[in-house]
């Protein structure tokens, strides 16, 4: 299976071209040394409907990973969680878990993670430095999480994880 992504960057001063994106790039480059193939890069200005708007145009008949950067901290303009939750289907609450735990900072990360048709959403913040942090802190997760979710992956015992659907059918001679 190909790993594919697309990356969105949320922020009304670099949609507005008051400053240089540096989160987004920061994104796709260490996703393309990780082996991702990008399908698509874009920015969206703040905003509820925009993100959510541009989330599901990029989830449309794609398997693979989203990563959003910015909007997800205090400010009243900061609403990319809200966003995403309004999208997905189901959350994977321990991607954000595991990337606020990356800082002593990441309390001040409101991200959400969640699943929205075979696309595995991330939200990550808007300095390209704790972006990358957070993208780091899930990445060995990232390329498994992508094959259950498209129905690629073997299925793993109960005792290392899986489910209890294979470990019901009780022990094999």
């Amino acid at each position: 299976m190909t790993l594919r992504a697309k990356v969105l960057t949320v922020s009304d001063s670099a949609s507005a071209g008051e400053r240089v994106d540096g989160a987004g790039p920061a994104v796709v480059g260490r996703l393309i040394e990780a082996d991702y193939e990008i399908v698509e890069q874009r920015l969206v200005s703040d905003g509820v409907e925009v993100v959510a708007s541009a989330l599901r145009e990029l989830a449309v008949g794609f398997a693979g990973l989203i990563v959003t950067t910015g909007g997800t901290g205090f400010a009243p303009r900061d609403l990319t969680p809200e966003a995403t939750a309004s999208v997905i289907e189901r959350e994977a609450p321990g991607f954000a878990e595991v990337m606020r735990a990356t800082s002593p900072f990441g309390a001040l990360s409101r991200g959400r993670c969640g699943i929205l048709g075979e696309s595995l959403i991330l939200n990550t913040p808007g300095s390209p430095r704790a972006a990358l942090e957070c993208l780091e802190a899930v990445a060995p997760l990232l390329s498994h999480a992508l094959r259950l979710l498209v129905g690629t992956s073997d299925p793993h015992p109960p005792e290392i994880g899986g489910t209890t659907a294979i470990s019901s059918m009780g022990p094999t001679s």
